[in-house]
């Protein structure tokens, strides 16, 4: 005859490999696991997950941000502009984005009153004399191109220095010391990515950005600017271009693809 005694019943039942259970028979709430947290390590608080807090960073980090250089931050920042533009403003920044050009980019936030200042992370550095004729040139040429999609103008490193040339004066012979500044000039702009690096290193991608930074009504200005300066002296005097403002440029390359 067979044992027909009913087994104990284990009340854990179903509980196993997840949390000790208590008296009443409930998960104790520090073992429940927030699935609302975007917590990355101890002590973690922010409310942006991963994705979004490196497109925050790539933001602060580098003068823009675009489809090209930064392909995932570029959709986090499609994802949560909202979010993002809020961080940035706690910062006293702006967020700026250009979806048909696939660019963003901060500024510094400006106060309504003029007795009001606010304290700043970015300077405001002048472009050079040099920086100034080559980004018109290059604005120029951008300007002129019909090729669809972005960074499709490419220039070689010889073209610039030509350009350039034409507004030296006629009678400088320190060769050297011209092509120093052009090259120095070149450099900046490839950390900012208004130059794009390709295989070739003296040929390089225009950024699209570029038509951010020199709309056309103040490529007109800039572009008469230089005329009248060289027709009137025979050459461009240093300094910078009035009003013409660039934050620090980026000091590396990462993100930066090479075309």
């Amino acid at each position: 005859m067979s044992d027909t005694t009913p087994a104990p019943v284990d009340d854990t039942a179903g509980f196993a490999d997840t949390a000790e259970v208590d008296d009443f028979g409930t998960v104790p709430q520090d073992e429940v696991r927030d699935e609302t947290s975007f917590a990355l390590f101890e002590g973690d608080e922010g409310r942006l997950d991963e994705p979004q807090r490196r497109a925050f960073v790539a933001l602060l980090r580098h003068t823009y941000v675009s489809a090209r250089t930064h392909a995932d931050e570029w959709r986090a920042v499609l994802d949560a502009e909202a979010q993002l533009r809020s961080r940035l403003n706690d910062l006293f920044l702006e967020l700026h984005v250009d979806r048909d050009r696939e660019v963003a980019w901060k500024r510094q936030a400006r106060s309504e009153s003029q007795r009001r200042a606010f304290p700043t992370l970015l300077r405001d550095v002048p472009y050079t004399r040099e920086e100034t004729i080559v980004l018109v040139w290059l604005r120029m040429r951008l300007r002129a191109d019909t090729r669809p999609g972005p960074d499709q103008v490419v220039v070689d490193r010889s073209e610039i220095l030509g350009h350039v040339a034409g507004f030296l004066p006629a009678g400088s012979t320190d060769r050297t010391r011209d092509e120093a500044r052009v090259a120095s000039a070149v450099d900046r702009l490839v950390r900012a990515r208004i130059l794009l690096r390709t295989s070739d290193p003296d040929r390089f991608r225009v950024a699209s950005v570029v038509e951010v930074l020199l709309p056309l009504e103040r490529l007109l200005e800039l572009d008469t600017w230089l005329r009248t300066a060289t027709s009137d002296g025979g050459e461009v005097v240093d300094g910078a271009a009035p009003g013409l403002q660039a934050e620090p440029a980026d000091t590396d390359d990462e993100g930066e693809p090479a075309a």
